[in-house]
């Protein structure tokens, strides 16, 4: 038997019952939370919080799942019976029918079990955003409706962050630290948090090109204020790569003599603004319409197909390590970043000058309830 008889179907997997309540939770809407709500429930002595917080999940993350699962059923056929595509479509069966036949939450013990059970689903859908990606990039010229696929790619993407944003909140609701409430950082520094990844994209630079540009960072250096890190450890290593790598391949010839990657914060009331200035010579005009496009990259081919990822696979590799997944690769690094942004209230623009540069600002909404927030 080869492995495509041996590979079982989406149907093959969900037994009936479950394929019916999968069927009827696709038609209920979701219960979206604020971060503020997050942030001002904050926990109890007794405990009660987790059992809240683990009963909400109980209820909620079945109703995702199978909105997505309705998402991969609406594909057209030829794209949903990818062998990439079709594991993680069952990956989310598995996922809905461990979900939806766990039972009810009433005591501490039962909330330890689904914990367990939550941390193994995380696992098993952390390389996700690479197999979607694989998976598109193989049947790509079967693809006729190339904003189906995009806009089938935001909702699934962007859900996907949601999800699991509420899991590791749950699970890191166990952890007892003073500067958190779950996975909100209750006086989260921006710089600190940029700083991170601009060393470790520096790193990864110097060990792909034996050097790397500096960086400077002005602005409201000294801006704290509550947020959840996580998508910014998404969001700005894609954003970083781009800017090093595009600095470094138009300085070939002066590689001692690199201009500064220079960041700007500032934060006011309503939101928060990075901006990423490189010396990169700007982006083409043919390719300014294409860079928010899934599955466009500046990397060759060969060089994309050879490195899982053009220039800075490794770096994304390493990224993966500490991440719920990767966003560069095949194309994907820019439009995901930019669904993140949008999905998190805030926007992904960028101002290029031709010969010169360009400037990606990333802008989002501050989460302390004084204004209108996003929903997770």
């Amino acid at each position: 038997m080869n492995t495509a008889q041996q590979r079982k179907s989406p149907g093959q997997l969900c037994p009936f019952t479950t394929r019916v309540q999968s069927m009827l939770l696709q038609k209920k809407p979701s219960v979206r939370l604020t971060p503020a709500t997050l942030l001002y429930t904050g926990k109890s002595p007794d405990g009660n919080h987790l059992l809240r917080s683990a009963q909400y999940l109980h209820k909620e993350l079945p109703v995702r799942v199978a909105h997505r699962i309705a998402e991969f059923r609406g594909l057209p056929f030829i794209v949903g019976c990818n062998p990439t595509i079709l594991h993680v479509h069952e990956l989310y069966i598995r996922a809905f029918h461990l979900l939806s036949e766990f039972p009810s939450i009433r005591d501490m013990e039962t909330e330890r079990q689904y914990c367990k059970m939550v941390k193994t689903l995380l696992d098993d859908h952390k390389d996700v955003v690479t197999h979607l990606a694989e998976g598109f990039r193989e049947c790509r010229k079967h693809i006729t409706d190339e904003s189906l696929i995009h806009n089938f790619l935001d909702r699934v993407l962007t859900s996907r962050l949601g999800i699991r944003m509420l899991a590791e909140h749950h699970l890191a609701l166990h952890q007892d630290k003073n500067d958190s409430i779950g996975i909100i950082a209750t006086k989260m520094a921006l710089k600190k948090v940029i700083e991170k990844w601009v060393s470790f994209a520096r790193e990864q630079c110097e060990l792909r090109y034996g050097y790397a540009p500096s960086v400077k960072i002005n602005g409201h250096t000294g801006a704290t204020f509550p947020y959840i890190i996580q998508p910014l450890d998404y969001m700005l290593p894609e954003l970083l790569k781009n800017a090093m790598r595009a600095t470094i391949e138009s300085h070939l010839d002066t590689p001692m003599n690199l201009p500064d990657v220079i960041i700007t914060i500032a934060s006011n009331d309503i939101d928060f603004i990075i901006r990423i200035s490189d010396r990169g010579g700007g982006i083409p005009h043919s390719m300014l319409k294409k860079v928010f496009q899934y599955h466009f990259t500046t990397a060759n081919d060969d060089e994309s197909v050879s490195d899982n990822g053009g220039a800075f696979g490794t770096l994304m590799e390493a990224v993966n390590q500490t991440t719920a997944g990767p966003l560069c690769g095949f194309g994907f690094g820019l439009p995901v970043s930019k669904a993140y942004a949008e999905y998190l209230g805030g926007s992904i623009s960028l101002e290029t000058m031709q010969g010169i540069g360009t400037d990606v600002f990333l802008r989002l909404r501050h989460i302390d309830g004084k204004q209108e927030s996003f929903r997770i």
